[in-house]
């Protein structure tokens, strides 16, 4: 382990995105995971009788033998990411960022707060500005919390950010076929999904809605400007195994050719590609033009599973152009969506300061 690498603790490691995290860190230049923490019934176990691995290829070796902890600070790390279930990830991640932790969170607690970033690097590092605003609120020292969105809201606000740059957006529709990855483990039962489509994914609908334009609306006086567009989303579970795809119709503010639209997908580049983060993909939109593409089984690993990618453009007869855009749910839309945070963070400096955690003393909030 390299002395300058940032050292990472995952929150609820043992689950299906916590396994996309170790399996994405393993490698990782910058960061080196050091600290595993879970639910009860992982706590005091090594990791590899805590966790069965369900991800293509083996556990790392270098994780097994870790032994699990609770998730409540102190825990042996500079920062830590989350994939905890919402009921305990508001309390559990509160307590780490008030103990002095930097925390990137993939669950909804925290999402919707008025001094929290919901960050999408590509789309609206600016917002990090907040942060200022939070620690002081909140009381934090060295500590903050940054969320990255609902997996289906990341995959389409990727697509739908450079129409908002350069033509405006005044109304977007989506309908969603999700997953049965983004369910967790076990998730949905098989004898519900197979050979149906499940017309209902509880609180999804809502956290399209409103997060879509938190993430592109604008950070004024350290308060955010929602997008001034309205979002109605539809979201259904389908019986694939890993890749959401979003059929998306867009009312434009501004005329623009088919060919403009195109161009603005295919041409669109920010902030984690001018910095080269190592996770962010080369193209974070990717167009194709064949009359079937994408497909979850031939696209979702595009740029490592980073990128999103659209097809079927089109002019439609009610509002001005409709597409579908697809990402894999687990890589771009949860884990690999908080390691480029963490990228961000870390080039921003605000990884920089550490804390002594290994004296500190636990924080009152006890999470079980």
């Amino acid at each position: 382990m390299s002395n300058n690498r940032v050292r990472v603790g995952i929150l609820g490691a043992t689950g299906m995105v916590g396994q996309r995290f170790v399996q994405m860190l393993e490698k990782h230049p910058g960061f080196v995971v050091t600290a595993f923490a879970a639910s009860d019934r992982s706590q005091g176990k090594p990791y590899a009788e805590a966790c069965t691995w369900r991800l293509v290829g083996d556990m790392p070796a270098f994780v097994k033998k870790m032994v699990v902890q609770p998730p409540q600070p102190p825990l042996d790390c500079d920062v830590v990411v989350s994939s905890l279930p919402s009921d305990v990830a508001r309390a559990s991640e509160e307590a780490f960022a008030r103990a002095g932790y930097p925390v990137i969170s993939n669950a909804s607690s925290f999402r919707m707060d008025e001094d929290v970033p919901l960050l999408i690097p590509e789309i609206n590092s600016e917002h990090l500005d907040v942060l200022a605003r939070q620690k002081q609120e909140r009381g934090f020292s060295t500590g903050y919390i940054v969320t990255n969105p609902n997996c289906s809201t990341i995959i389409m606000a990727l697509a739908l950010a450079p129409l908002h740059l350069k033509f405006g957006i005044e109304a977007v529709i989506a309908t969603t076929m999700q997953a049965i990855s983004g369910a967790g483990y076990p998730g949905v039962p098989s004898l519900d999904v197979v050979d149906n489509v499940l017309p209902y994914i509880g609180g999804e609908e809502a956290k399209m809605e409103s997060e879509t334009r938190k993430i592109l609306g604008r950070l004024g006086h350290n308060s955010f400007e929602n997008a001034p567009f309205a979002v109605s989303a539809q979201c259904h579970r389908v019986n694939v195994a890993d890749g959401h795809m979003v059929a998306v119709r867009v009312k434009l503010a501004k005329r623009a050719s088919i060919e403009e639209v195109r161009e603005a997908l295919a041409s669109y580049r920010s902030v984690p590609q001018e910095l080269k983060l190592h996770t962010a993909p080369e193209h974070p939109v990717l167009v194709r033009d064949e009359d079937d593409r994408p497909q979850p089984r031939l696209d979702r690993d595009a740029g490592g599973g980073m990128s999103v990618t659209v097809g079927r453009l089109f002019p439609d007869n009610v509002l001005d152009y409709r597409f579908v855009v697809l990402g894999h749910n687990t890589v771009r839309g949860a884990a690999g969506a908080a390691i480029l945070n963490a990228e961000l963070l870390q080039v921003r400096g605000l990884l920089a300061e550490k804390s002594e955690r290994k004296d500190a003393a636990p924080a009152e909030v006890r999470v079980r």
